[in-house]
């Protein structure tokens, strides 16, 4: 069964969170998923306290730049979380917007080979391995977690050129999109990645301002259109739409609200009570 699942955007304030997780939760959507971008959010430190005010829904992290981050942090804090709320964790890696490394000091000369090389030992670290490595990015020596996850989780990676997503489908367990991906191109990802699952993110938006709200969307991510790319409309057309991303091959879809919808709690409603149960 494809799962449905809404984003908590990082342009809205930290103290909102609460609140919509909260509404998440109760409303029945599957997933939360939270962003690190950078200079906004933390995606771990908001995880934890996501998952400490709901009771089922699953939190997602998708997804943590690895040029930010050593990858033994990284593996702590996903051990950490995992051992806390098992079966309810899922973390994503990937490269980061290129411009914000490039501010921070971190940006690779090959992204390529920081992000396999990443993939790799975090992998690794997870299953309680000792670990030793000293590649081109990534050096440990005899690092072994002294918490592992009881059973060692699924890592996710995402991005958007197609030697990153081979790179994901190769080393990862299971595959992001970013808001924008059409189905066309989901369905391609599918056809490359096999069995793992795919989460895509879909622009969202419903209500009498739905239209305006969205449009404000494509102007600010630079798309040249919307078609194929975000859902609308009444319930049963808002589930026609996402339809489209599942018929494709997306295993979770995660809707992402416009940062100006009025009652952000309100559509998570509209999704878990209404959208979901059309999905089918």
């Amino acid at each position: 069964m494809t799962k449905l699942g809404a984003v908590f955007i990082p342009q809205l304030p930290p103290e909102r969170l609460k609140s919509f997780a909260v509404a998440a939760d109760q409303s029945g959507l599957d997933e939360l998923w939270l962003w690190e971008d950078c200079f906004l959010e933390s995606g771990i430190a908001a995880a934890g306290p996501a998952l400490a005010w709901t009771k089922e829904i699953q939190v997602g992290v998708g997804l943590l730049p690895v040029p930010l981050r050593n990858v033994a942090l990284t593996a702590m804090e996903t051990a950490t979380l995992h051992r806390l709320f098992p079966g309810r964790v899922h973390i994503a890696v990937g490269h980061g917007v290129q411009s914000w490394m490039g501010q921070v000091g971190a940006r690779a000369a090959s992204p390529l080979t920081l992000l396999r090389e990443s993939l790799h030992a975090l992998r690794a670290l997870l299953r309680g391995e000792p670990v030793t490595v000293s590649g081109n990015y990534v050096t440990l020596d005899n690092v072994k977690l002294d918490w592992p996850p009881a059973e060692p989780p699924a890592i996710w990676a995402g991005g958007l050129g197609p030697k990153t997503l081979a790179l994901c489908a190769e080393a990862a367990d299971g595959i992001i999109l970013s808001g924008g991906t059409t189905p066309a191109q989901t369905r391609a990802v599918r056809e490359m990645a096999g069995d793992l699952p795919i989460v895509v993110y879909i622009h969202g938006a419903s209500g009498p301002d739905a239209a305006a709200r969205l449009e404000r969307e494509r102007v600010g991510w630079g798309y040249d259109s919307l078609a194929e790319r975000c859902a609308t409309g009444d319930a049963d057309e808002f589930a026609a739409s996402l339809r489209r991303w599942a018929d494709a091959g997306a295993t979770s879809l995660i809707v992402q609200p416009t940062p100006d919808d009025p009652d952000q709690e309100g559509f998570l409603n509209f999704l878990g009570t209404h959208v979901k149960a059309r999905l089918g």
